[in-house]
C-alpha cells in the first residue's frame, strides 16, 4: 500500500489541528500555548506568594504599589510530543486483504494509514512524533522527533508493516505495553492501535498496561480495531467451517450459528469491561470497525476532539 497515494485519495480535513485536551510539555518553542507554567519570556498574569515560594519573581514594584507580595506566572509556548504504538501481531492482518487502499482495508491496514494520516497532520504543526511496533517482541522504537528525515523513515517503516506476509503469531500485548511505557518519559499524547485480542485469562494485565500508560500523566487514545461483522457479531454463513486462531495454530469446526449467541455475549462483556476501564483510567476509547470508512471515522474522532479543546 502506497501510504501516501492513499492518503491523498482520503478526504481529511487539511487545516484541522490536531489538539490535545490535556496540552503536554513540548521540546519546539512557539506554537503551542501549555497550561504548564513555567518562567519563559512571556509574562501571563500575576498570583499571590505563598510563604516558603522561591522569592526570585517576586513583583517588588507591585508590592510597592499594594503592599501585598505577588508573583509573577509565565506561560511556556511547546509543541506536542506524540507517540504511536501499533500491535502487528498475526491477528491484527485479519481479514485477508489482497490489495489494501483506503476503502479496503484489514486491521494493520487502518493502523497504518490512520498513523501516517496523524503523522501528516502533526508534520503540518511541526510537533515532534515517535512510534513503537510490537507482536511477539518490542520489535520497533523510534523516540519522537519532528524532522522530514524522521517522518519519511516512520512512513517507510509502516509501509514495510503493511505489507508484511509472515507476522509474528504470538503476543503479548500487556507485556510490550508495560516496556513502552518505560520508554516514553516526557508527557506525551499516545496514540494505540491494537484489537485487544490476548487470552482471558490476562484481562487484568492489559487493563494494567493501560494505567501503566497513564502513569507519567499522558494523553492516551485506544483505537480499538476490528472487523465487526465477524468478530463481534460472528456472522458467517451456516455451513460447517474450521475457525482457525492465527496466533496459536489451534483449531476448531462447527456451526457458526451453534455458537452465535454465547459468543456474542462474551465479546459484548468484554468490550464493556474493556470500556470502563478505559473510562475509570481517562483513557479515551474510539472502537472502529476496520470495514466502515475511513476518513468518516477518523474524522469523527479529530472533529470530537476539537469540539473539547
Amino acid at each position: 500500500m502506497n501510504l501516501q497515494s492513499e492518503l491523498n485519495k482520503t478526504s481529511l480535513f487539511s487545516n484541522l489541528e490536531l489538539l490535545a485536551n490535556q496540552v503536554v510539555e513540548g521540546f519546539i518553542s512557539g506554537i503551542h500555548k501549555s497550561p504548564f507554567h513555567g518562567f519563559s519570556a512571556e509574562f501571563a498574569e500575576h498570583k499571590i506568594y505563598n510563604d516558603g515560594e522561591s522569592t526570585k519573581h517576586i513583583d517588588w514594584k507591585l508590592f510597592a504599589k499594594t503592599d501585598k507580595l505577588y508573583t509573577k506566572r509565565y506561560e511556556e509556548e511547546t509543541n506536542l510530543r506524540c507517540h504511536m504504538i501499533l500491535d502487528s501481531s498475526a491477528s491484527m492482518y485479519y481479514p485477508e486483504v489482497k490489495d489494501l487502499s483506503a476503502t479496503n482495508l484489514n486491521k494493520i491496514g487502518f493502523g497504518v494509514l490512520a498513523i501516517a494520516a496523524l503523522m501528516n497532520i502533526l508534520k503540518k504543526q511541526r510537533d515532534a512524533v515517535g512510534l513503537s511496533v510490537y507482536s511477539d517482541s518490542y520489535n520497533f522504537y523510534s523516540p519522537e522527533k519532528g524532522s522530514e528525515r524522521h517522518h519519511q523513515m516512520l512512513l517507510a517503516k509502516l509501509s514495510e508493516i503493511s505489507l508484511d506476509t509472515k507476522p509474528a503469531k504470538q503476543t503479548e500485548t500487556y507485556t510490550y505495553l508495560h516496556q513502552i511505557a518505560e520508554n516514553i518519559k516526557r508527557r506525551s499524547l499516545i496514540f494505540l492501535f491494537t484489537d485487544m485480542f490476548q487470552n482471558s485469562a490476562d484481562d487484568e494485565k492489559i487493563f494494567d498496561a493501560l494505567r501503566h500508560l497513564k502513569y507519567n500523566k499522558h494523553e492516551v487514545v485506544l483505537f480499538h480495531l476490528l472487523d465487526r461483522s465477524t468478530e463481534f457479531h460472528f456472522d458467517f454463513d451456516n455451513t460447517p467451517k474450521r475457525f482457525l486462531d492465527v496466533e496459536t495454530g489451534e483449531h476448531i469446526d462447527l456451526y457458526s450459528s451453534n455458537i452465535k449467541e454465547a459468543y456474542e455475549r462474551s465479546v459484548t462483556s468484554y468490550f464493556e469491561d474493556l470500556k470502563l476501564k478505559c473510562a475509570q483510567y481517562k483513557i479515551k476509547y474510539v472502537e472502529v470497525d476496520v470495514k466502515g470508512d475511513f476518513s468518516k471515522i477518523l474524522n469523527t474522532y479529530l472533529v470530537e476532539r476539537k469540539k473539547f479543546v
